[in-house]
Order: C-alpha cells, then structure tokens, then sequence
C-alpha cells in the first residue's frame, strides 16, 4: 500500500510483542510525510475577481530548488522507516496478539488487614463520656487508636440544667484545653479579643477523631440515632455517685427532680442501658443484612460482628464487694448493676459483649501503671475481696483494651490492680 499505514499493518501495531518500538517508527514515518508535504509547491490559483472574468493568471508558489530537494530527502526517510516496519511485521508472524502483555500501572502497595479484632477505621461510641471514668476512656482511645473515631456521648436534660454540666471535664481529659491562649486588654475596643489555638504538641491527641453528641438515655429514640453507624459502645454511664444515686449524694435538684417528678421513667443502669444496646443491636442488624443481600447469602452467621470487629459491648460495672449496697426506691445499689448486667448477657446475645466489674477506686493512694488484675468467678483463697482497689486511669486502660480482647468475649471478670 501506498498509504503510511497500510489496513494490514495498522491492527498489527496495537498487538504485536514489539509495540513501542513500531509506534515509535509509524509516528516517525507520519512526521515525516507531513514535513515532506510542507515542502511540496502551491497549485496556480486565481483570485476571484479573476475566476469571475475567466483571464487566466499565473501565480508563481514560493519555494526554491532547496526546498525541492529537502522534501525529496524526506520522501526518502519515510519510505526507508517503511520498510523497516514491514520487515518487522514479517518476521513477528504468528506471534502477533499472543504474546503482547500490555502495560499495567503500578498499583499501589496492598495495604495488610489487621488480623483479629481490630479498633482500625472503627467508630466506638462512650456512653457517660463527661464521667470521671468516661473522659478518660476517651482520652486513652483517643491517643493509643489515631485510627479510631470516638464518639463521646454525655448526658443532657433541657437547656440551662444543672445537669447539663459542660464538656468541663471531658475537654480536660483529652486535651482540648492544653493549647495556647491569649485574650487582648479590657481598655482596648480593637484589640478586646479572645484567641485560642492547638500547639504543635497536641497533634497526638488526634483530637480531630472525637466527635461530641449529647442524649437523654431515657430516650430510646434519641439512642437508636446516637447508635446507627457505630461499631462498638462502651457504656460507662451511670446514676450513682460511688454507690449513692446523684440526686442524693450531689444534692442535684434536677436529678431528684425527675426520680421524684416521674418515677415510671425509669433508670439509666436499666432502661438507659436497654435503650443504647437495643439501639445497637438494631443498627448492626441491618448492616448484617446489607452485608448478606452483597454477597448473595441467604441466611449467614448468627453473629452481629462483621470482619475484624471488635467486641461490640463493653460493660463497665462495680464488682459485688466494692461498695456498701445501699438502697434506692427502684432497688439496691448492687441489685441494680446485677440486674443491668443480666440485660447484657440475656436480653441480647447476638452481641458480643464483656462485662468489666470494677473494684473500688482509688486515685491518691494507687499509683496508675500497675498490671491489670483479672478474675472471673469468685476465688476466695486467702484473699479479702473488698480490699481490692484500682486507679481510674489503669480502669480506662482496661475498658479500652478490652474492645479487641478476644479471650474476654462474653466474659464477666472482676479488675483490679492492687490489694490494700
């Protein structure tokens, strides 16, 4: 053929085994032509005046005789690189469109899945999170998962009650309040401003991982919405005060208020915590299911928990000798968390859950850092039960590990640090 790129060359170039190189010479060969028609004179043509009147004129094209021979020299290269992609064409035969692998790109080195359980690209949910024990499980998450969005969940009831205390101690547990401040001079109508900003050594507070929402436990509508998109909920929430409900032992008007005004309400230890876990069973339902409908399965596990999930429940509640039982027109201190603990283990036993009693605080006289005691059942060898003690901090450390703790599934085991 006397075209560049006869029919049968053209498909063999985007198959044969020595593609780039054939690209290369067709591309050299097209440049080439089209410089060498640069070269080629202009046709006589007439103006349209001209044309109209029918006098022939001649116009002369520009060029000279070195334009003439340049594009000679050209013609000439083409049909040279022709011939050489026809020599390759012959001997490639029947290899064409066999052989040829095209060019991937690079694919980006494949990130490893964390085996077991795993609090990576997980949401967990703190339940009580401006408590004393909830503000520091969200400072230990927080800090030791820069992979895990916190969603701290404290207690509000209306706006302007005293029960709505603030982020107060929340904020200064997991550092919002370690950065720089500086507020203008009070004579200054100008300068009179106030300015906060983060320090270069908070970044590894991973603060942009904590996400505040406020509830009232007793709401089960508000708790199914705090619970949608949640993969496990640690529930440090709480009406006691040690063992001493908060209306009494604070003196709180806006607790005993309610205990008083609609004693039908019911309790956080027990209908808070149905409400939160009902949620969170609901929720992982209907992930189940979505899950299922993907990949074509008709009925699958039993289990909740989809892959690398951690446990989907941790329950922090008070081991039976911590505290004095004491008395409550709904029941008895210790009678209360036993009864919200058989909520846990037998209203809801497709999530996996484990149950932390905790034995007495104590923050001034047990240093924090200690080794972390565990007992499941009761073992009374020599060994005074009400004795036990732990710091709140070595406490938020073990409700935080024991989201991937997989030999705690469905387990109640009893946490301390030190006898004294």
């Amino acid at each position: 053929s006397s075209s560049p790129l006869s029919a049968r060359t053209r498909p063999s170039l985007l198959t044969s085994t020595s593609r780039p190189t054939m690209v290369s010479l067709a591309l050299g060969v097209g440049l080439l032509a089209l410089a060498a028609d640069a070269f080629v004179p202009a046709p006589l043509s007439k103006t349209p005046s001209q044309r109209a009147l029918g006098t022939p004129t001649r116009v002369f094209a520009e060029g000279s005789a070195n334009d003439d021979e340049e594009a000679a020299r050209l013609r000439a290269k083409a049909d040279e690189l022709r011939d050489q992609i026809r020599k390759m064409e012959d001997s490639l035969g029947d290899k064409r469109g066999r052989e040829y692998i095209p060019t991937q790109p690079a694919s980006p080195a494949a990130v490893a899945e964390p085996e077991g359980m795993s609090l990576k690209n997980k949401r967990v949910l703190v339940v009580g999170a401006n408590g004393r024990l909830g503000s520091m499980v969200c400072r230990h998450l927080l800090r030791n998962n820069p992979q895990t969005e916190v969603v701290a969940a404290v207690h509000y009831v209306g706006e302007n009650s005293s029960t709505a205390r603030g982020y107060g101690r929340l904020a200064y547990e997991v550092g919002a309040e370690d950065g720089q401040g500086s507020i203008g001079p009070a004579w200054s109508s100008e300068d009179r401003t106030a300015t906060f900003e983060y320090t270069p050594e908070m970044q590894g507070y991973n603060l942009r991982n904590m996400r505040i929402v406020e509830v009232e436990l007793l709401d089960p509508v508000q708790c199914n919405t705090i619970t949608e998109d949640v993969d496990s909920v640690v529930w440090c929430a709480t009406d006691f005060n040690g063992n001493t409900p908060r209306a009494v032992s604070g003196l709180n008007v806006a607790f005993l208020f309610r205990a008083i005004a609609d004693p039908t309400k019911g309790r956080v230890e027990i209908e808070g915590l149905r409400n939160i876990i009902g949620g969170l069973k609901n929720a992982k339902q209907s992930r189940k299911w979505s899950r299922d409908r993907a990949a074509d399965i008709e009925e699958g596990s039993a289990s909740l928990d989809g892959p690398n999930d951690p446990l989907s429940f941790v329950m922090v509640s008070a081991a039976e000798e911590a505290f004095n039982d004491f008395e409550t027109p709904y029941g008895t201190f210790n009678g209360l968390k036993r009864e919200g603990e058989d909520i846990v283990k037998k209203e809801f036993p497709s999530l996996s859950h484990a149950i932390l009693q905790m034995s007495r605080y104590e923050d001034n006289f047990v240093e924090e850092g200690l080794d972390l005691l565990r007992e499941e059942g009761k073992d009374d060898e020599g060994i005074e039960r009400s004795r036990r003690r732990i710091n709140r901090r070595d406490a938020a450390r073990a409700v935080s590990e024991a989201l991937t703790d997989e030999t705690l599934c469905d387990k109640t085991v009893e946490v301390w640090t030190q006898v004294r």
